[in-house]
């Protein structure tokens, strides 16, 4: 047997149509009940509970209860990594669901990437950071700098919270409809939070699309356009 770890149980696991379907609606970062999901897979419920199930043990995704309801997200942000990062390269080698339309155009404009935003908004805000000097890029390793932590303080995240969470503060997520760099971790997050907080974008209902009023596409462009 070979040393290293063995990504074909994974591999396997996403490789299902029904199971790809039902990773891929929880990539909206919202929690689904196995109903939900049943539908976004086209199988039955009873289905669905099996291809949970095994997603579950793989600590794909998790299951929250609430009362007598069950509800499913990912299992973590490098889940949402690695299914992002695989939309890519579907994307790149023309393995497309459906012809493009107008929902396509606005996914590519701003939707959600399991929690922090992407599409070309995504990228326009990573870009933006990095050069007024917020952000340190070295390879795929992405840094707050000390400048970068004022404009959080200011913009009313709460850093050190975020700081006293396991999950990365910044960290580079490959867009996969433009294939270029957008920003992912607890800070990415955060920030678009803060966006719906003071009303300058809201999630279309059922999507991953995210919508800007024309008052939040202009405070947008003045905050995290590029200089």
């Amino acid at each position: 047997m070979k040393d290293g770890p063995d990504i074909s149980r994974i591999a396997a696991l996403i490789g299902d149509p029904a199971r790809a379907n039902i990773l891929t609606a929880l990539m909206a970062g919202k929690a689904l009940t196995a109903t939900e999901l049943a539908g976004e897979a086209g199988v039955t419920v009873q289905t669905a509970s099996a291809h949970l199930a095994k997603l579950e043990a793989a600590e794909m995704i998790q299951c929250r209860k609430s009362g007598r309801h069950k509800y499913f997200t990912l299992g973590s942000d490098d889940v949402a990594h690695a299914l992002e990062a695989l939309m890519g390269l579907a994307a790149g080698a023309g393995h497309l669901r459906t012809r493009t339309g107008p929902r396509d155009a606005a996914l590519r404009e701003a939707r959600v990437c399991y929690s922090h935003l992407a599409g070309e908004k995504g990228i326009t805000l990573y870009q933006g950071l990095l050069a007024r000097g917020m952000l340190h890029e070295a390879g795929e390793a992405v840094t707050l700098t000390a400048r970068g932590e004022v404009f959080l303080t200011d913009f009313g995240v709460d850093l050190a919270a975020l700081k006293r969470s396991k999950t990365p503060l910044c960290r580079s997520c490959l867009d996969w409809s433009a294939r270029q760099t957008h920003l992912a971790g607890s800070g990415g997050r955060a920030i678009l939070a803060q966006m719906q907080t003071l009303g300058w974008a809201q999630r279309e209902d059922g999507t991953r699309v995210v919508r800007f009023s024309p008052k939040g596409e202009a405070a947008f462009q003045d905050v995290f356009g590029r200089p």
